[in-house]
């Protein structure tokens, strides 16, 4: 029997450099330490293209190491069409995103692919990861433990649907 195709969850900010790669980074961290990395993978992307090929910002690889994590191999790119057809799941980080994702979308298909991260928070209180980009860097701890608990809460209702099942006997 062979293996599933991994599930494909894009996460997209505005410019692929704080808040995206952040998601992409825990959210594999996430499925790793659960036992599921080779069925789940995540990447990010940016609605603009103002920093295709550049690291992640520096404040936010540091928010990142302080936390365990590494997001040194990280390369911005930007969203394309195609990217709907190779993600199962696009996840927004903010409200921005997710309109000019659905505005993309060439069809419902499409569309039904965009959600927010922060909607799998247990009791959202807010529906918008603030971009850090301006901020300092206490802000960015800030943004990540955001990040961290949406994505916990995200995995939590991917988790069923993608660990393999028991074999019967």
């Amino acid at each position: 029997m062979t293996e599933p195709d991994p599930f494909r969850v894009i996460f997209v900010c505005t410019g692929n450099i704080c808040r995206s790669p952040m998601a992409e980074v825990v959210f594999r961290d996430i499925a790793d330490k659960q036992g599921l990395g080779d069925r789940i993978l995540s990447t990010s992307a940016g609605t603009g293209d103002w920093h295709v090929g550049e690291q992640a910002d520096t404040r936010t690889i540091e928010a990142l190491a302080r936390r365990g994590y590494d997001g040194t191999r990280h390369r911005a790119r930007q969203f394309t069409y195609d990217a709907f057809a190779t993600n199962d799941l696009v996840v927004a980080l903010d409200r921005s995103h997710e309109r000019i994702l659905q505005q993309w979308a060439r069809d419902e298909s499409e569309e039904g692919k965009v959600t927010l991260l922060l909607s799998f928070e247990h009791n959202p209180s807010v529906l918008d990861v603030p971009d850090p980009y301006y901020a300092d860097a206490r802000m960015f701890d800030e943004v990540l433990g955001m990040i961290e608990s949406a994505s916990h809460g995200l995995f939590g209702q991917l988790e069923p649907a993608i660990r393999p099942s028991a074999p019967r006997i």
